[in-house]
């Protein structure tokens, strides 16, 4: 076992990407990816109270880079067995294998990839003390629009940002780092929002709403009013007042792959694939007329990957391409801001 095999089996679409990359990136990539997604499933495990929970994802970051052996082994022992995905049960108890590889790279991936995993765990630090327990009966919402822009930030900006930073410590950039890294934070904040519209339903059912009260309560609902899906249409606007968000930060990969020269195939087509695969996502989004019903599952199908994977060299070969590539994408969605 290694970590490209536990990163196919644990999320095929990231495997697509990193595959793609030249290998001193790919494994950075793949090792922060796993280390994030461990945390996730410590952050969700249902063998454990949620107080447990944050106690294991508090200490999380200081496990990875000072691992001492008897708390990697304490945590495989409690979370193992808690998911039914024989993949991911796999990646379970392989953290081990996760903690050897962090220590293979160098100083400087090391230290991006402990700052994502202290963010993302801040995020999911949020999930556990504001939300209530799944098995509670009741619906919780995020406060204001900011806390739901903070928790993109921290769950998908973030991994924007150390994407970036592997790329700009191996590619010359057409820009200053910092100027890079946040058009990296926005194509990951985007990420993410399209991550909870699609997921909408089933945060739902654990108690989690990430849309904010304050536009709930104007559009005259409380959180648990969205488990009853003929409040859909009054959760319409809020829906496509986030999507518009998403769109605006989608937006930012142009720049970005202008930055990129045109001789690096691998990490033009490692941005390009997942930036193209969510502005798809999020057009489903924006066409499924009721994001509340858990039998409506938003999903791209395999069609759509394989075929931006076809043809590659015609949207990644001059920035043009892949900015007309991007631009009739969301030119789907309509023109005018108030039909959003």
């Amino acid at each position: 076992m290694d970590t490209q095999t536990l990163l196919k089996q644990t999320s095929r679409s990231l495997y697509l990407s990193a595959r793609a990359l030249p290998h001193p990136v790919r494994d950075a990539f793949s090792t922060a990816y796993l280390l994030c997604r461990y945390a996730d499933s410590i952050a969700d495990t249902a063998l454990l109270p949620p107080e447990r929970r944050l106690y294991w994802i508090t200490r999380y970051p200081d496990m990875i880079a000072h691992p001492d052996g008897a708390q990697p082994e304490q945590l495989v022992r409690e979370i193992s067995g808690s998911s039914a995905n024989p993949y991911e049960e796999k990646l379970l108890q392989n953290f081990p294998l996760c903690l050897e590889a962090f220590q293979r790279l160098n100083a400087a991936q090391q230290a991006a990839t402990l700052e994502v995993a202290r963010r993302v765990c801040e995020g999911m630090q949020i999930d556990l003390t504001t939300f209530p327990a799944e098995n509670a009966g009741t619906v919780k919402a995020l406060a204001t629009e900011k806390d739901l822009e903070n928790y993109c930030h921290l769950m998908g900006g973030a991994p924007g940002i150390f994407w970036s930073r592997l790329i700009a410590s191996t590619v010359k950039i057409g820009l200053p780092e910092q100027d890079f890294c946040q058009l990296g934070r926005n194509i990951g904040d985007a990420l993410q929002i399209v991550n909870i519209l699609r997921d909408l339903p089933r945060d739902l059912r654990i108690g989690r709403c990430y849309f904010p009260i304050t536009e709930l309560s104007a559009a005259g609902l409380a959180p648990a009013d969205l488990l009853n899906e003929e409040n859909a249409p009054r959760f319409e606007p809020i829906k496509r007042k986030w999507i518009l968000w998403a769109i605006e930060k989608l937006a930012s990969a142009h720049a970005y792959m202008q930055t990129l020269p045109l001789t690096q195939v691998r990490h033009r087509a490692a941005v390009a694939w997942p930036v193209l695969w969510t502005a798809d996502t999020l057009y489903k989004v924006f066409l499924e007329n009721n994001l509340l019903d858990p039998a409506h599952k938003v999903k791209i199908s395999r069609q759509i990957i394989y075929a931006t994977m076809l043809f590659t060299p015609l949207i990644i070969g001059t920035n043009a391409g892949f900015s007309a590539c991007l631009q009739c994408k969301l030119n789907k969605f309509p023109s005018d801001k108030k039909g959003l």
